[in-house]
């Protein structure tokens, strides 16, 4: 089996098209993950050929970066990702916030080195903000902390993860060149990223690193309307309410419209995602071997048909299930 690769925008870096989520190995939001069952999911991404690792030093207080590192010290090679979470700690960041609130420069050079450490590597390959305002753009000194970063060889590229359903909050930065990468929720349900974020990023040589593109598991099939979570569990926000049973509806239409039965639906999810040209590669947690092995196969260069791609485009379902339910 051969995992496809895609270059990841103008960095020079060639990524494979499955990428590896390590949010749910940070073990804190996502109860269940243990450490050894999570190493060997992420040893066996890399032996099956996979090269990109999506972490965070908020995934578990850096506990996801520790591992992370871990494996990528034992295979030379590995394209590792992570982000820096804003100081004031506001997920998404409020319109209102200044750069400065969220990334002063001095905090950015700190964090940097902090997750390195962490690592155990001299370099990041592709540092992000967690949160972004376009609103940022020129102001205060953010982008002279990346530069001297950057200078200095402790990153090597930089990207943004943009807000929760909130593509046209990156169009300047694209545009502008102040990014090298963009990380953004596109899935069967949220298209909006098709509206102007994908192409803008295609015009300007922008790499594209898909988030949620299964919707936190919905587009799996396996959340039923009585499906519970661990106490503790963010899910149990997510897909609180009658969140659960309003899904339903959702994939049985899109089975009837594409012909496919429920335990397709994760494959069609990601495939659709690919099926994109401006995208680079799609982050996906794995904290099993078996989801590992499950998902690899579909990393071969083949997204959906047009027909298909088309069929889907009328599923687009507009909402924000971060917001609590009523």
């Amino acid at each position: 089996m051969t995992i496809h690769h895609r270059p990841l925008g103008h960095t020079g870096l060639q990524v494979t098209e499955l990428g590896y989520g390590a949010w749910g190995i940070g073990a804190d939001m996502w109860k269940g993950a243990q450490d050894d069952e999570s190493l060997a999911a992420l040893r066996r991404y890399i032996e099956l050929g996979g090269n990109f690792i999506d972490t965070a030093m908020g995934y578990g207080s850096g506990h996801s970066e520790t591992l992370v590192g871990q494996v990528a010290r034992e295979f030379p090679g590995t394209i590792v990702a992570t982000k820096i979470s804003p100081k004031n700690m506001q997920w998404p960041a409020a319109p209102h916030t200044t750069a400065d609130e969220a990334y002063p420069g001095e905090y950015v050079i700190r964090m940097t080195e902090a997750s390195l450490q962490r690592l155990g590597t001299e370099s990041i390959d592709v540092q992000q903000l967690h949160v972004w305002n376009d609103s940022w753009l020129g102001q205060g000194d953010w982008q002279d902390a990346v530069n001297d970063l950057k200078r200095s060889g402790k990153i090597r590229h930089f990207g943004i993860s943009i807000n929760d359903h909130q593509p046209h909050n990156a169009i300047r930065a694209v545009e502008q060149g102040a990014v090298e990468t963009v990380q953004v929720i596109y899935n069967i349900f949220d298209q909006s990223p098709q509206d102007r974020l994908l192409d803008a990023c295609l015009a300007h040589g922008v790499g594209v690193i898909v988030r949620v593109a299964l919707d936190e598991g919905s587009l799996t099939g396996t959340i039923r309307a009585d499906s519970t979570f661990p106490e503790g569990d963010w899910r149990n926000n997510y897909f609180g309410g009658n969140r659960k049973a309003e899904l339903q509806d959702h994939l049985r239409a899109i089975e009837r419209d594409l012909g496919i039965e429920t335990p397709q639906l994760a494959e069609t999810a990601l495939r659709f995602v690919l099926s994109h040209r401006a995208v680079s590669t799609v982050i996906v947690g794995m904290r099993s071997v078996r989801n590992v092995e499950r998902n690899a196969v579909i990393a071969d260069g083949q997204g959906l048909s047009d027909d298909q791609v088309t069929r889907l485009h009328a599923h687009r379902w507009n909402r924000n299930w971060y917001t609590p339910a009523e």
